[in-house]
């Protein structure tokens, strides 16, 4: 697997992760618990990959815990999220 960039759905109990890798082809996607989500991604993904989410309360958190594991974090207004929920617009290109 050569994951690149990988986008975070973070929700109150459930996460959803997806993964691409350069051409934009799904590599990776997952449903995972608040308490899993964190090792799944240490685990999958290459430090230094980009990390992106829609940024809200929770969010600042998560983004430090993934940067103090050498990861590159951007989130993402909850303005601008909506396009990348679209299956048919979105392949993973949401940087």
């Amino acid at each position: 697997m050569n994951i690149i960039r990988v986008g975070v759905d973070i929700a109150k109990s459930v996460f959803h992760i997806h993964g691409v890798d350069r051409h934009g082809q799904i590599q990776w996607q997952g449903k995972y618990s608040r308490s899993k989500w964190l090792d799944a991604i240490c685990r999958k993904v290459p430090t230094g990959t980009e990390i992106g989410m829609e940024a809200c309360a929770s969010s600042h958190h998560w983004a430090r815990e993934l940067q103090n594991r050498g990861y590159y974090v951007r989130l993402i207004a909850a303005q601008f999220v909506k396009p990348y929920c679209n299956p048919r617009i979105f392949n993973g290109r949401f940087l």
